[in-house]
């Protein structure tokens, strides 16, 4: 088989119209479902009657099926919901007016939210609870040590593993277009279409997930160390 190192290039300029998506995608869910995760996290923590066991079940159902079947239980589920719904209480709302892409958002976001509570969970654990105590003592109620003195300290701790699940998110964010969005990989199986050549085109995709990824670890990289010259005495 003989490459086609010109067609590398060709591919490479088509694909770079796709990453505003892909980028879109990977943001709205590690956003979203950093969010979920810190919810899902204190509740766990605190021992929340019955949301504890809800975000204990949740967790433990998402981290054991896989991400392709969260998004095609969405994409197949959601619709009957939402007209159902939207039958009972007269408003008029179809859910074929639901855009493509919003399938997958709320499917990642959902699964960005278990993995990311896990890793949430870890970094506040990593705390030592004496911190929390010395703030009870002056007078400070738990959400304010909360966000004062231990979020500060567990996100520190938890930045690389949540590096990682952006990182995660991003290489996820390819199933998407198992629902027709178009994103890197789907728009270089249509560059390749054109003409077979299929592994030029996901290596000009790869080259691109690659630099994205370098990209990722870098910012995290100079976040991490940003935040170790106020950090220095580490969270113990």
């Amino acid at each position: 088989m003989k490459i086609d190192v010109t067609f590398i290039w060709t591919a490479f300029v088509h694909l770079l119209s796709a990453i505003p998506t892909t980028l879109l995608i990977t943001a709205v869910s590690v956003t979203a479902g950093f969010i979920i995760g810190l919810i899902g996290a204190v509740v766990r923590i605190y021992k929340v009657p019955v949301l504890s066991q809800i975000a204990t079940a949740y967790v433990t159902f998402i981290r054991g099926t896989p991400m392709l079947t969260h998004l095609l239980l969405i994409y197949f589920g959601l619709p009957v919901i939402v007209d159902a719904v939207s039958a009972a209480l007269g408003l008029g709302f179809k859910s074929s007016s639901i855009p493509m892409i919003g399938f997958a958002f709320i499917s990642f976001s959902i699964t960005a939210g278990a993995y990311m509570s896990e890793v949430i969970r870890s970094g506040l654990l990593a705390v030592n609870r004496g911190q929390l105590e010395a703030a009870y003592s002056i007078g400070m109620t738990t959400p304010q040590a909360l966000r004062r003195i231990v979020l500060p300290q567990a996100l520190a701790v938890s930045l690389p593993n949540l590096s990682n699940s952006v990182i995660g998110m991003l290489h996820g964010s390819t199933l998407a277009f198992t629902v027709s969005v178009v994103d890197i990989n789907a728009k270089a199986q249509i560059v390749a279409s054109t003409n077979w050549k299929f592994f030029e085109a996901y290596l000009a995709a790869a080259a691109i997930f690659w630099g994205l990824t370098l990209l990722i670890e870098r910012l995290t990289a100079l976040l991490e160390k940003r935040i170790n010259l106020y950090n220095r005495g580490g969270v113990a």
